[in-house]
């Protein structure tokens, strides 16, 4: 696998580095997760559990090994510093200035080890002035910008289905990982990475920043290119209270539907771009989805060049025929649901090790080889 030989000491919790880290477990690398002594984690007690551990928990901390340390006792502390000595890669999700309080900041860490590429995610950035203000995803998403740009039919701001801050944090910090790794084979030397939650989410919309950037004003979420404004990219609902959206708006897949629907007038409206002018072809979808179920759509559009989706529940995504054929959900000995590693390589494919740690489970084994070996 891609990452063989590399080991990552894991400080984070909750979601954006444990999802970095994880990537970097499913493709070969030894990721040593620290935790507190006591509950660990916080992410082993969020929402349901189906085994040992919850599956907000199992889901991002599969194939890691857990080593629980107290790092405000001093001899643990050394324990880990030690232990990074060994490393080649540091992430944590601490307040800026935590962990320099605790004596395993980069600098105290560079010192053991000058190879090691270590990367910090936190909410506003190290050196931001509001660096000491928690926050977690929602509120970045709301600075941001981002929920603003989400909107429910009543026209106030709505909750995303997905975690975006905390994804992009993860999938940013993954690339400054990897940059700072390929870099390192050139130099010999690490780096320092600053991932600010609120950078990430404001750096993941620039397709929707025209408005601002060209006008000075806020996009009319209604009215834009994919936020509602045009016909062929929004949902509508079918005769079964069921919903589908369609989510491509070149012109070929416009004159594709709108031809075999028997009304091609209408094509010149969404070719003007999106807008109110689009009402009307809007108004027209969205009777002629209410007249029949779901199922049929699918069956009809699947027959058309055009591009849509259903609308599934979580149950349905996952049984998705294209996931299984894929990989993307597989089963483990206990016969658990695991969703695999999206990057997928031709050469040196990701082999996810299904099983997430028990707290504390390799502590002994890890310290005994930091130990007996002192690093590299």
């Amino acid at each position: 696998m891609k990452l063989e030989g590399i080991r990552v000491i894991d400080l984070s919790v909750f979601l954006p580095g444990p999802y970095l880290t994880l990537a970097m477990a499913d493709h070969g690398a030894e990721v040593v997760k620290i935790e507190p002594p006591g509950e660990g984690d916080p992410g082993r007690h969020i929402g349901l559990s189906d085994g040992p551990s919850t599956v907000f928990f199992r889901n991002l901390n599969r194939g890691k090994k857990s080593v629980v340390l107290n790092l405000k006792d001093p001899v643990q502390r050394d324990d880990l510093l030690a232990l990074c000595e060994t490393a080649d890669v540091f992430v944590e999700s601490f307040r800026p200035g935590a962990v320099d309080r605790l004596g395993v900041g980069y600098e105290a860490v560079r010192a053991r080890n000058p190879r090691i590429v270590y990367c910090s995610i936190s909410a506003f950035g190290q050196d931001s002035a509001l660096r000491e203000r928690p926050a977690h995803d929602l509120a970045l998403e709301a600075e941001s910008g981002l929920v603003g740009m989400t909107l429910g039919n009543d026209g106030k701001p709505a909750i995303s289905g997905i975690p975006a801050a905390d994804v992009l944090a993860g999938l940013q910090g993954l690339s400054g990982v990897l940059m700072a790794l390929l870099r390192r084979e050139n130099t010999g030397l690490g780096d320092y990475i600053d991932i600010s939650m609120h950078d990430v989410t404001i750096g993941g919309m620039l397709n929707i920043m025209g408005p601002t950037f060209a006008e000075g004003r806020q996009p009319i979420p209604a009215h834009e290119r994919t936020t509602g404004g045009a016909a062929f990219y929004r949902p509508y609902e079918t005769q079964d209270g069921r919903f589908l959206v369609l989510a491509g708006q070149e012109p070929k897949f416009i004159h594709n539907l709108l031809g075999a629907l028997g009304r091609p007038e209408l094509v010149e409206l969404c070719l003007r771009g999106p807008g109110p002018h689009q009402q009307p072809v809007v108004d027209f979808l969205a009777a002629e989805f209410r007249k029949k179920p779901l199922a049929e759509w699918h069956g009809y559009l699947a027959t058309l060049d055009v591009c849509y989706g259903r609308v599934n529940t979580l149950p349905e995504a996952v049984a998705h025929p294209n996931l299984t054929e894929r990989g993307m959900i597989r089963r483990d000995d206990a016969n658990r649901l695991h969703v695999g590693p999206p990057i997928r390589f031709r050469h040196e494919p990701a082999q996810p090790v299904l099983r997430e740690p028990a707290l504390g489970e390799h502590t002994t084994e890890i310290l005994n080889k930091t130990h007996e070996f002192g690093g590299r």
